[in-house]
């Protein structure tokens, strides 16, 4: 190799491509927001952001869709991070939606089908027109159908015949009235890029996401948080272990991993060895039917 040779690293080559993305939005975009809910794909999104318009603020708010459900360290993170930032949050609060006769409790407690409407109801109200979210290609079935710019409806639901062509990496942005696009910067990234990207960069994450110990019951083969979301059944014991969250969703359907993982590096080394994807390890709502996100995606949720 000679002294001129110049090559970029395999997360650096990400990084540009994301960064890449987000620029590309705000000038093509009139309204775009980030949804920002304290999980580490959505905390490297903000901090690519944040990169990706320096010196400058980011140029537009986030928003977290507030099921009522979150884990208290993760809302913690949330608010802290977004005030380091100074940048707007906006809360879209699902337990506000169903106060006003919007949306149902479902049976089951899980509410991660109810934030749809409120999603939508959002967007409509503070008229959004790119909604940036951090899904990946190798999270879920559904989410590898997506293209980076993915085109919804004026009832904003997702059509996965109807999408537009990306062809070099080219974007079309243009939207009419009432419609949106969904962007996934991260959309060629992998849960151990994540976690290399957390490394490297040294980004803070709420600190559920690393080993810790926690009360907590098995269920369905899956490791549950004692809290007030979910509480033991009479057939149930409750056991405390070292835990850790690959994943962070509701408090009332996201499971935790058995773990000693203490830091990025460690995490590394336990995502690289597993064969199991994270959602598919840790969320309960996931499990309602093999097209459950897909089915959700159709009706607007990301």
């Amino acid at each position: 190799m000679s002294d001129c040779d110049y090559r970029v690293s395999h997360l650096d080559a990400l990084e540009a491509e994301s960064i890449y993305i987000f620029r590309e939005v705000v000038a093509t975009c009139e309204r775009p927001v980030l949804l920002f809910s304290g999980g580490k794909d959505s905390v490297v999104m903000l901090h690519l952001a944040a990169k990706a318009f320096a010196p400058a603020p980011i140029p537009f708010p986030v928003m977290h869709v507030d099921t009522g459900h979150n884990f208290a360290e993760v809302l913690e993170y949330r608010d802290n991070r977004v005030r380091d930032l100074e940048i707007e949050l906006l809360v879209a609060s699902v337990p506000d939606a169903i106060a006003a006769g919007k949306v149902v409790e479902p049976p089951d407690g899980m509410r991660n089908r109810i934030q749809t409407p409120v999603l939508l109801d959002a967007v409509e109200k503070y008229r959004f027109n790119a909604l940036f979210g951090g899904a990946r290609r190798d999270e879920e079935k559904a989410r590898a159908k997506e293209r980076v710019f993915s085109f919804r409806d004026e009832f904003g639901q997702w059509d996965p015949k109807n999408q537009r062509p990306e062809l070099w990496s080219l974007y079309n942005g243009r939207t009419h009235p009432g419609e949106s696009i969904r962007v996934f910067p991260l959309s060629n990234w992998t849960e151990l890029d994540i976690w290399h990207y957390i490394d490297e960069q040294d980004i803070p994450l709420p600190s559920i996401y690393y080993a810790h110990d926690r009360e907590v019951v098995e269920r369905d083969g899956m490791l549950y948080a004692v809290n007030e979301f979910i509480q033991p059944k009479e057939t149930e014991t409750t056991v405390v272990k070292r835990v850790r969250y690959r994943t962070v969703g509701d408090a009332s359907c996201t499971a935790a991993v058995e773990s000693d993982a203490a830091n990025a590096a460690d995490v590394i080394a336990e995502v690289a060895a597993t064969r199991i994807t994270e959602r598919g390890a840790t969320r309960g709502d996931d499990r309602v039917s093999e097209a459950a996100m897909e089915d959700r995606k159709r009706e607007g949720y990301f």
